[in-house]
């Protein structure tokens, strides 16, 4: 089972690489990493296994947070308490995205930066990603809210870019009352 210390930490470089896409047939260590991705985000959203193996929740992960520079990232959403919806986006974009931007109140994490970060996150409030599943389907997922915002924070990572540097520095709420909390 993965651990928490695995996941690189924000102030590894390796962060900041630029993903390469993923060709099919995806291959055998590609599908087991992101089912080890899918197992760690499903038992840190469950509260005892979360306590039990020491690992910090999270919603999502990049293949990139465990040093795999490939365009891939899984998020796992528990739609209601122990059910859980996975996205498994392959060579993901953004095709289309709403006017309105959205942040998260209580701040923006990650699985990647292990401190507490001040400051909001402008996101956009809806967005439809075009991906590949794993037998190499094109797919289309339509988001929004919190969903939406996992699946921006994930293609993030695989452009090597980490949630601080939407932070601005010198005022980081700005904008705040442009954007709707969620």
């Amino acid at each position: 089972m993965l651990k928490t210390k695995e996941i690189l930490d924000e102030k590894d470089k390796r962060l900041r690489l630029v993903s390469k896409e993923v060709s099919f047939p995806l291959a055998q260590k590609d599908k087991d990493l992101i089912n080890t991705m899918i197992e760690y985000l499903r038992n840190s959203q469950i509260e005892e296994l979360a306590e039990k193996y020491d690992l910090r929740p999270g919603m999502g992960m990049a293949a990139i947070q465990l040093g795999v520079a490939k365009r891939y990232f899984v998020v796992v959403d528990e739609v209601s308490e122990g059910v859980f919806e996975d996205y498994i986006l392959i060579n993901p974009k953004i095709i289309s995205n709403s006017v309105e931007k959205i942040y998260v109140e209580l701040g923006e994490g990650c699985l990647s930066v292990n401190r507490p970060v001040e400051g909001i996150v402008p996101r956009y409030a809806r967005v439809t990603v075009e991906a590949y599943d794993l037998e190499g389907r094109k797919i289309h997922v339509r988001a929004r809210e919190e969903l939406a915002i996992a699946m921006q924070h994930e293609l993030d990572h695989l452009n090597g870019i980490m949630f601080t540097d939407h932070i601005d520095k010198n005022n980081p709420y700005k904008g705040k009352d442009q954007m709707r909390a969620i």
